[in-house]
């Protein structure tokens, strides 16, 4: 077998809240596959995010390991884990993290931008996310202009800006109707095929967890 994209083993996350200690993940492991679409499925306080959040190098872990294409990250110096959460992870969040002084096309600009993109080919990969998205009539539009599903296909659009190896999509259907959310679900699914983007998905819910080739059940902080 080929060596997986991702690799986590024994995880441990605990935050401290005044004096108490509330023990997050308890020891997980995760492979997941270059190019495959995994959900990661549990109920609110499972771990789901806070371990997408590790993946990602958003947070580190208490303990364990997460190697990413072979490389360590807790080998990284600041300025590689920079470069690793711009160009090679894009994120989706459920409540979408648009700037709301920026229009749609200046929001899914924005991280091509921070990697020193020029200004015309940041231009030109976003009106072609935005329209592969259905929102070519809304590129100057600000978020307060856009309903909840058109804001998740800008969110969607900038995390795949800089083409990521990795998506990591965090409930990104929680804040939409069935019918919206599961335009969401096609719509990551057929830009994750385009390139063989590696997707995960952490939900809740089990219509949207599958969709996807793969599901792991978090509960209690640990892999069920």
């Amino acid at each position: 077998m080929s060596e997986p994209l991702l690799s986590a083993r024994a995880l441990t996350k605990t935050y401290t809240m005044g004096k108490r200690a509330l023990e997050v993940l308890r020891g997980v492991n995760l492979d997941v596959a270059r190019g495959e679409f995994l959900a990661l499925r549990g109920a609110s306080g499972a771990g789901k995010s806070t371990l997408l959040h590790l993946i990602g190098g958003l947070d580190t872990p208490n303990a364990g390991e997460i190697h990413f294409a072979g490389q360590n990250l807790a080998a990284f110096s600041e300025s590689e884990l920079t470069f690793f959460r711009n160009h090679r992870v894009g994120f989706v969040f459920q409540s979408y993290h648009l700037l709301p002084e920026l229009n749609a096309l200046e929001n899914v600009c924005l991280p091509a931008r921070m990697a020193r993109t020029s200004v015309g080919q940041a231009g030109a990969r976003g009106r072609d996310l935005l329209a592969r998205v259905g929102l070519q009539e809304r590129m100057e539009h600000r978020p307060s202009e856009l309903s909840g599903g058109e804001q998740q296909r800008v969110a969607i659009a900038r995390a795949l800006i800089n083409e990521p190896e990795l998506l990591l999509a965090d409930e990104p259907t929680g804040n939409l109707d069935s019918h919206t959310g599961g335009e969401i679900i096609e719509l990551l699914k057929k830009l994750r095929a385009e390139k063989q983007t590696t997707l995960v998905i952490a939900t809740h819910d089990a219509k949207v967890a599958a969709h996807a080739e793969r599901v792991v059940e978090l509960a209690d902080g640990r892999i069920a």
